[in-house]
């Protein structure tokens, strides 16, 4: 340290004074020992403390006097409390400036000493035994602690909501409650606040606070997307006549032995090996089996050819396919690919497609599941009439009616208007007109005239082909792509029965036209207002506003 007048200046340099009793924001404070700059009694957090322990123990030792007199330990806490004294202490507090008490925690200098911390007290705990961990419990009588509804928002401010906005309480009302719902899961993949989840029945579900960007609405198959407008602006205007303008059609079959495991000729399955193996994919999203519920179907990223063999065959509930593009859930399966440069196939009901198109023709770049969403760059639709639900097919037609559990089924299959079942060792044990199912189809799928999946790539079913063997359309460039990788590997031949499959797309059409509630018109608007959906359905108006 230099000495350069040093000396003098410490001479001149005015001592730091003792506050006077009460002076709380003196000027001059007594400077730390470590030589850094003074702190105030109002800027120090240990003088802060010191101040606010003074006040606990003045007031204590007014209004307790009488227990700390009867203490043992002078204190009446135990030596637990935050007063500081600990078990065995004196109990006497020095004097201070201001007239207070300084605790014996504290030292001379304004230093806390050790503290002592009470122990947690054991057994007080309230026991919630097996309850929900969310379950209220010794809630006082009387007391009403659910949750508000919607409708609390009107009471707290007096803003005028944009009449433009439709809720998830709109959907809910217009589509899931009335048992309208195709579980396609558009609705989730295209929620930018992730507020939208699956339960346990396989239905749509809020789970968090919607926010009224009516994306869930305006992409909804069976709510605000006008899916046959869909298919003009994917496909062109030849999509709404007969079964579409394909590029092409086949009858195909794989040659593979594990085709016996398939369904029909296998060609989807050889379809996505083909994309695999040519690095054109990392992965496809394909349906497995439930390992808690036989022939249950659940959403799979299949990223091998061995994984893909292993799923081939069909189910006949649906998955909630774009419920599952949240791309990070397969973060372990694709451990050294970026979400923005994934490249996925979707197999799916043509309903499911017509969801993909619809969110891929917008860029939403706050998207909860964007990455999925962009990451699908092959189309394959299975040719669909309508599909069931899981619990109603098969736990109550078939095994209950039927006296058929799940777990004798090998195979199932509807084909030619028959709902075929056959054992593990190939034997059918049920065949019946699929009409006879009709309590256990999805309701909304009567309004669907999209049987063969104007908007897919390729589309693949058995309708219009001899057993064994697939009908495949290959409907864009891109599927042709894909089936120039694979028709080297596959025994086929032109499709050999188009009236079949034309045929049955008419009766299709007419089907919808019988249940949709609304009119039919591939020129007019892709989305329809809720209020227009209202007016053709019957559905409540602003199902928000009644806490729905």
């Amino acid at each position: 340290m230099g000495t350069d007048g040093g000396e003098n200046r410490r001479e001149e340099r005015t001592l730091p004074r003792v506050p006077d009793a009460g002076d709380d924001h003196a000027e001059t404070a007594v400077p730390p020992v470590d030589g850094s700059a003074p702190r105030t009694p109002d800027t120090d957090p240990e003088a802060k403390l010191i101040k606010y322990r003074k006040r606990r123990v003045k007031s204590r030792s007014e209004s307790d006097s009488d227990n700390r007199a009867d203490s043992a330990d002078g204190c009446g806490c135990g030596g637990g409390c935050a007063c500081g004294l600990a078990s065995g202490d004196s109990g006497e507090s020095e004097a201070v400036a201001d007239g207070g008490a300084r605790p014996a925690n504290v030292d001379e200098d304004g230093n806390l000493r050790d503290l002592n911390f009470t122990e947690p007290t054991a057994g007080k705990s309230q026991d919630v035994y097996d309850d929900a961990p969310d379950k209220r419990v010794q809630v006082p009588e009387g007391v009403e602690l659910d949750t508000p509804g919607y409708s609390i928002r009107s009471e707290m401010n007096d803003i005028e909501e944009s009449d433009d906005k439709t809720w998830f309480m709109e959907l809910d009302t217009a589509v899931i409650d009335e048992g309208r719902c195709i579980q396609c899961g558009t609705c989730v993949a295209s929620c930018p606040s992730d507020s939208i989840g699956i339960g346990d029945d396989g239905l749509p579900e809020l789970v968090k606070m919607c926010t009224g960007c009516s994306l869930c609405w305006d992409f909804c198959p069976r709510g605000g997307l006008r899916y046959e407008r869909q298919w003009k602006i994917t496909g062109g205007d030849d999509n709404v006549k007969g079964a579409g303008d394909p590029i092409t059609e086949f009858s195909a079959k794989v040659e593979e032995e594990w085709r016996e495991n398939s369904q029909d000729g296998g060609v989807v399955t050889s379809v996505l090996i083909h994309l695999l193996e040519a690095g054109e994919i990392d992965g496809a999203l394909v349906a497995t089996e439930s390992e808690e519920d036989p022939w249950k179907a659940e959403s799979f990223l299949a990223t091998t050819p061995e994984e893909l063999i292993e799923n081939a065959g069909s189910f006949y509930n649906q998955t909630m396919a774009l419920g599952n593009l949240d791309v990070d859930q397969w973060e372990e399966k694709l451990p050294d690919k970026s979400p923005e440069d994934l490249s996925l196939a979707l197999v799916g009901t043509p309903c499911e497609i017509e969801g993909i198109r619809a969110l891929q023709d917008f860029e939403w770049d706050y998207a909860s599941q964007e990455d999925g969403v962009r990451a699908i760059d092959y189309t394959i639709a299975l040719m669909c009439t309508k599909n069931f639900n899981y619990h109603r097919l098969i736990g109550e037609q078939l095994a209950e009616k039927r006296d058929l559990p799940p777990e004798d089924i090998g195979k199932l299959d509807v084909l030619d208007g028959k709902m075929m079942a056959y054992d593990h060792d190939g034997e059918m044990i049920l065949e019946e007109d699929v009409e006879a199912f009709h309590d256990a189809a999805l309701k909304g799928c009567d309004e669907c005239a999209d049987f063969t999946g104007y908007c897919a790539d390729i589309t693949v079913g058995s309708v219009g082909s001899a057993d064994e063997y697939s009908s495949v359309i290959v409907r864009t460039a891109t599927g042709l792509d894909a089936w120039e990788l694979t028709e080297p590997d596959l025994d086929y031949h032109d499709l050999e029965d188009r009236s079949a499959v034309g045929g049955l797309q008419s009766w299709d059409k007419k089907k919808a036209f019988e249940a949709l509630r609304r009119p039919f018109d591939p020129d007019a608007p892709r989305f329809i207002e809720y209020t227009e959906h209202a007016e053709n359905y019957g559905t409540t108006l602003r199902a928000h506003e009644s806490d729905h």
